[in-house]
């Protein structure tokens, strides 16, 4: 009687742990999601024409195993279904304005005492 009891106790506590979730001990939610924004950044890379090495230059901290996994599902979702990829325009960044020469400090404070005295006058 005694065994028995043991045996199904044991049976039910392994039955109980089996299921992780019960415990919490599942995949952590967040990782779940960044793996998912990963894979979606590299099929959008993929279908704005980019390619593989690009993506990973305009994306830097994100999974690049989890970005090559969506560039490769869209390769291939493309290629079985004859799509076309969309070239991806980026706006350049706008030219910066020249700086003006720097004067060295004797010559500029030299201006300013020259100056000062014609101010006065007028």
């Amino acid at each position: 009687m005694r065994k028995t009891l043991i045996s199904v106790m044991t049976v039910m506590t392994v039955l109980w742990l089996s299921a992780c979730d019960m415990l919490g001990l599942g995949p952590d939610p967040k990782i779940i999601q960044r793996e998912a924004e990963a894979k979606a950044i590299g099929g959008a890379c993929r279908y704005g024409m980019r390619g593989i090495e690009d993506c990973y230059t305009l994306n830097k901290g994100i999974n690049k195993a989890a970005i090559f996994d969506g560039w490769r599902e869209m390769d291939v979702y493309m290629r079985e279904n004859k799509i076309e990829g969309i070239k991806a325009q980026i706006a350049p960044p706008p030219p910066t304005p020249p700086k003006p020469p720097a004067v060295p400090a004797s010559d500029a404070v030299e201006e300013i005492i020259t100056e000062a005295p014609r101010k006065a006058a007028h």
